[in-house]
């Protein structure tokens, strides 16, 4: 979390057990040098919490919303409701059903309140965290190129022909 710009990005989730996986999203923001904010935004527990952080994003200069949630998994969808910005969903693998609860949750939102639905766990998260920055980019042309340079890296880790 760089503490000298204003983030752009918000990563929240609902419990700090979720972390694990969201920091995946943080860590691709850091190597992209999107300025971005964590929190521990509870749609159950907190959700005078979650209204007042959905509600000031915007105009706290937020761009874009990753949130991750485990099981009922309503934080993605409860967030987009109440704010402007895109909402990337990540859902977290839950014990009971291995995270198919979450993504279900998250992935049937009602006509009019879109969430962008990743896939279950860290791909998932690593992937809000790219598309967060490819939204970002469209801005900023420092992070356009390091998204350039992450892609080319991408491809030139990609051998040609198998090995034995």
């Amino acid at each position: 979390m760089d503490k000298a710009r204003s983030p752009v990005v918000g990563i929240i989730m609902g419990s700090q057990s979720d972390w694990p996986v969201m920091r995946e999203a943080a860590k691709i923001l850091e190597d992209m040098g999107v300025a971005f904010e964590a929190k521990i935004v509870s749609a159950h527990r907190t959700p005078q919490r979650l209204v007042e952080y959905a509600t000031t994003a915007k105009e706290r200069g937020l761009k874009v919303i990753i949130a991750g949630a485990g099981g009922a998994a309503h934080l993605p969808g409860m967030a987009a409701s109440m704010t402007p910005l895109p909402v990337l969903g990540v859902p977290v693998q839950s014990k009971a059903l291995k995270g198919l609860d979450s993504l279900l949750s998250i992935v049937q939102m009602p006509k009019g309140v879109p969430v962008g639905t990743l896939a279950i766990g860290e791909a998932g998260a690593a992937n809000a965290g790219i598309l967060a920055a490819s939204i970002i980019a469209l801005e900023d042309t420092g992070v356009a190129a390091k998204l350039d340079a992450f892609r080319a890296a991408q491809t030139a880790a990609v051998k040609e022909v198998p090995e034995e």
